[in-house]
Formats: C-alpha cells, sequence, structure tokens
C-alpha cells in the first residue's frame, strides 16, 4: 500500500518543478549582492584608518614625552646660556626701541624697526632655553641655530674693535659653549634623541 501513495508523489515532484519553471520564478540559488564586498573593504579600511591613527598618535606622544631621570648638568647650563642670550637680545631691542622714540637718531624709523627686529629675534633663544630646560626633543634644533646665527655676529661686533671687542668675544664663547653641550650625547640623550636622529 505504501509504494502505492509513493508512486504518484514521485510523479508529482516532476509536475510542480516543470509548473514553477514555465511561470518564470527564479532558482532557489541566492546571488550575492554587490554591497557585501564593498562593505567588507570599507570595513577594513576603516580599521587600517583607524590603526595608522593611532600609531601615529602613538609617535606624537613619544617623541613629547619627557625622558626619566633628573636633567643632566649640561643641559642645564646650556638653557641657562640661551636664556642669558636671549636676555641680552631682549636688553638690546628694548634699549635701540626707546632711544629711536626719545633719543635723536638719525633716522628714527630705522632705529625703531632694529629694536623690534632684536625684540622678534630674542623670542627663538627664549623659547630654546625653556624648551631645554623642560626637556623638550623639539628644542635642540632652535638652539643650535641661534647659536650659528650668533657667531657672525660675534664677528662683526670684534672686528669694529674698540669696546665691543669684549662682546663679541663673550658671545663668541657663549655660542660655541652651548654648541658643544647641545651636541654632547648625554644632552640628546637626556632629551631623547638616539645616535639616528642626532
Amino acid at each position: 500500500m505504501s509504494s502505492k501513495k509513493s508512486a504518484p508523489a514521485n510523479k508529482a515532484r516532476p509536475a510542480r518543478a516543470a509548473k514553477t519553471a514555465a511561470q518564470g520564478k527564479p532558482a532557489a540559488k541566492a546571488k550575492p549582492t554587490p554591497q557585501a564586498a564593498p562593505k567588507a573593504t570599507t570595513a577594513k579600511t576603516g580599521k587600517t584608518t583607524g590603526k595608522a591613527a593611532q600609531a601615529k598618535a602613538a609617535t606624537q606622544a613619544a617623541a613629547d614625552a619627557v625622558p626619566a631621570g633628573p636633567r643632566p648638568t649640561r643641559l642645564t647650563a646650556a638653557a641657562v646660556l640661551a636664556a642669558v642670550e636671549a636676555t641680552v637680545l631682549v636688553g638690546m631691542g628694548v634699549y635701540v626701541l626707546v632711544m629711536g622714540l626719545t633719543g635723536d637718531p638719525d633716522s628714527p624709523r630705522q632705529a625703531e624697526m632694529l629694536g623690534v627686529t632684536v625684540l622678534a629675534l630674542a623670542a627663538l633663544p627664549l623659547a630654546a632655553a625653556r624648551g631645554l630646560w623642560l626637556r623638550r626633543r623639539w628644542s635642540r634644533g632652535p638652539a643650535m641655530i641661534t647659536q650659528l646665527m650668533a657667531l657672525p655676529v660675534a664677528w662683526t661686533l670684534v672686528s669694529n674693535g674698540g669696546g665691543l671687542i669684549a662682546v663679541g668675544v663673550a658671545t663668541a664663547v657663549a655660542a660655541f659653549a652651548v654648541l658643544a653641550l647641545l651636541i654632547n650625547p648625554t644632552a640628546t640623550e637626556a632629551l631623547g634623541i638616539g645616535p639616528r636622529d642626532a
């Protein structure tokens, strides 16, 4: 009895399949949507971009981090000398500016411009001195640039002769001293600068 019932059922299956095909119904296999692949790519790109941003932030934090341990004496001396240079420049700038405003120079406008220029130049060694004192890695470059700029000034002062010779010699000695202190490996390590970075 069961074999007779199963025979008509088997015949019905092909008939249903033919009827479905005639009606134009799609096959059972589902095609993947074209948006699936770009979503996966976008997700991967987002993860990669996030990792790159995190790595960049970590590198920046490491560069700004203050190295551990006490500040070396050489670095302290370099910071103090740079601060003294900045103070001298500020004094000279204020003097020239005041003399341009209240005195009787040949050209008051040129005197005022010179005073303002000297005051602006004093900002570089002042920022470098503060950075060296706080052991900031970036401060070494401005400090060295300041000393290299001071050497021609010292030569000019010595060449003019008279009482400016002593000022020129003092400027040259201070510039060479700061350069020697900043090139020293102890100072570079204290600023977090490795051999390759120096």
